[in-house]
């Protein structure tokens, strides 16, 4: 359980400036305790939230809505590397390191999003929650791999 094919790679940021605001694409972030700079997210176990790219092409398939990122309102999208595998695990992304703490459930905005039956289709999809254990900078392309 320890070994993974390959490290994964950061695909896309991005952060909320506010509730329900639209998502902000970014190719650089700076991440403290609390979470990714100009997000508005809460410090402690969901102070990151992390999607599999894998897992996009599922979700469309179960719902008529676009499936994005920007959609499904998740900080960092990760492609390469099973996340579920991680969980109660310390991940590096670039020179980040985050705790991943358990699942992102999705929210009722979901139907609204990828229409009827959106918010089914995300769960079991809807990717990780992590708490920040190191402050640092994510870019797009980044490693994400345990952190040894």
């Amino acid at each position: 359980m320890e070994t993974h094919a390959r490290p994964g790679r950061v695909d896309w940021i991005g952060v909320r400036p506010a509730r329900r605001a639209p998502m902000t694409r970014l190719d650089r972030v700076a991440v403290t305790e609390a979470g990714l700079a100009g997000d508005h997210g809460r410090a402690g176990k969901r102070a990151v939230t992390l999607i599999q790219a894998e897992h996009l092409p599922a979700i469309a398939a179960l719902c008529d809505g676009a499936v994005t990122p920007q959609a499904l309102r998740r900080n960092i999208l990760v492609s390469g590397i099973n996340l579920a595998a991680l969980r109660g695990r310390d991940v590096s992304i670039g020179s980040v390191i985050v705790h991943i703490t358990g699942p992102c459930a999705p929210c009722s905005r979901m139907e609204e999003t990828l229409g009827p039956g959106g918010y089914s289709a995300v769960r079991h999809h809807g990717g990780w929650c992590a708490q920040v254990i190191r402050g640092g900078e994510i870019l797009l392309g980044d490693s994400a791999a345990i952190s040894t």
